[in-house]
């Protein structure tokens, strides 16, 4: 933990964003940043679709009734938007005046990666307190051991496998399920987990087709009538599933057929585990800016919701989970 920034005027205002993709359970976020700041005698602003919204000005006063009845939607009430520009210093510059013009002293950016990087420049730069909540369904944010709305992606992409199962089950086929991810493969990897998936395709490195085709080969031979391979999205939607469609129709003569799962993982209604989560990050955000505790952001380490500082969560955070690639691989078989 850094030393408190008590040089800071004391903060009286703070604004919430959401920035990047969607996500599940971002609407308890920012439900828990209103109307906690609200208990402590903030008074709290909307910023509607993300950084794009704030260097538009589209900034509102909110209160406990803005946020009611929201905890069960997924997306986002106050929207969001991808702000390459957000990376240039002069725009930066425009959107710290903005805040100022507006009379916010701090902001709560509800993102990934990205957003948080933007978020570090806006306090190195400006010395806007800041603090950051993960909210991606990827899972990919470093320092924090879970992201909000990954749970909800899994337990679409499980329901939705589960039923492609039967069918390919019923006509005795091999079904290749394409999940999101195209940096990080942890929804693929707790898909297969969780599906019983004959195979798991990450995006990282070459993949290994004559082993996916032993193993399709070696599960007929005992009597499988249907195999289920999950990949991990490529570069674009659609590429690593059918390469793999591809290789083993041309290497083992096997028909397979491809399923992308796409952005229905993104929406629904977030899961228990995403409500509570989101709530309790929501909440730490406001108390760490009552501390005086920023640039912060908030992780799950060791199962517990903490704050951790905002430097630490900046990094890139892909590499395979080895245990649960171990875990796949041993029950697979």
């Amino acid at each position: 933990m850094t030393k408190k920034n008590r040089s800071l005027k004391t903060i009286k205002t703070v604004g919430v964003l959401c920035s990047g993709g969607d996500s599940p359970g971002m609407n308890c976020a920012i439900r828990a940043v209103i109307r906690t700041a609200l208990g402590q005698g903030l008074a709290p602003y909307g910023i509607q679709k993300g950084y794009s919204g704030l260097l538009e000005g589209n900034i509102f006063k909110m209160n406990a009734s803005s946020v009611g009845n929201i905890m069960q939607k997924g997306g986002t009430i106050l929207q969001t938007s991808r702000c390459p520009e957000f990376f240039k210093a002069e725009i930066r510059k425009e959107a710290a005046h903005i805040l100022r013009r507006k009379g916010i002293d701090s902001l709560v950016v509800i993102g990934g990666n990205g957003s948080y990087k933007g978020a570090m420049d806006l306090w190195r730069e400006h010395h806007i307190p800041i603090i950051g909540l993960p909210g991606t369904i990827d899972n990919d944010v470093s320092a924090s051991e879970y992201s909000i709305g990954f749970d909800t992606a899994v337990q679409t992409a499980v329901e939705a496998v589960d039923k492609i199962r039967d069918t390919a089950s019923s006509h005795e086929r091999t079904f290749i399920v394409e999940v999101m991810g195209r940096h990080s493969p942890a929804i693929a990897l707790s898909v297969g987990v969780c599906t019983g998936a004959e195979n798991i395709v990450l995006n990282s490195g070459t993949p290994d087709f004559e082993q996916i085709g032993q193993d399709i080969l070696k599960g007929i031979k005992r009597g499988k009538n249907s195999s289920i391979i999950i990949v991990a999205e490529g570069k674009t939607p659609g590429s690593l599933a059918y390469s793999v469609r591809d290789k083993l129709k041309e290497k083992f003569k096997l028909n397979s057929h491809v399923c992308i799962l796409g952005h229905i993982q993104r929406g629904g209604n977030p899961t228990p585990s995403d409500r509570l989560i989101a709530s309790q990050m929501g909440f730490q955000a406001i108390l760490c800016l009552k501390n005086g505790q920023f640039p912060y952001a908030i992780a799950v380490q060791n199962g517990k919701v903490v704050p951790v500082t905002l430097e630490e969560s900046i990094k890139d955070k892909n590499s395979p989970d080895s245990l649960l690639i171990n875990l796949a691989r041993t029950l697979s078989i």
